[in-house]
C-alpha cells in the first residue's frame, strides 16, 4: 500500500528501524548513557574525573558518551549511572567503581 504522506513511521527504537542486531539491548545502552551524560553535565563531572570515578580510560570515557558503547554491557553502564548519581558533592569524597 502506498504512503501519500512520502515518509514511513518508525516504531519507539530506532535501532531496530534501521537494521541495528540487538536493538532492544543497543536503546537501553543509549538510554543509559544519555542519563549518565546528564548527570555528568548536571555536576560538571569532566570526562577524566568521571573516567576514574568508573574505574575506566579517559579516551574509553569519552568515546562512550559519543555513541561507541558496545564494548560495555547494560550492567556495567547501570554501574556506571550509580556511580555517577552516588557521586559527593566535593571531588576528593569521589569513591573509584571497582569491577567485579
Amino acid at each position: 500500500m502506498s504512503n501519500k504522506k512520502g515518509y514511513e513511521a518508525g516504531s519507539r527504537n530506532v535501532f531496530k528501524d534501521i537494521g541495528v542486531p540487538n536493538a532492544e539491548e543497543h536503546l537501553v545502552k543509549a538510554q543509559l548513557v544519555f542519563k549518565i551524560d546528564a548527570i555528568m553535565k548536571g555536576r560538571c563531572l569532566k570526562q577524566v574525573d568521571a573516567a576514574d570515578l568508573f574505574g575506566i580510560r579517559q579516551p574509553d570515557a569519552s568515546k562512550m558518551l559519543r555513541g561507541e558503547f558496545r564494548q560495555f554491557s547494560v550492567e556495567r553502564l547501570l554501574r556506571f549511572l550509580v556511580a555517577a548519581r552516588s557521586r559527593c558533592g566535593d571531588r576528593g569524597q569521589a569513591t573509584r567503581l571497582t569491577t567485579l
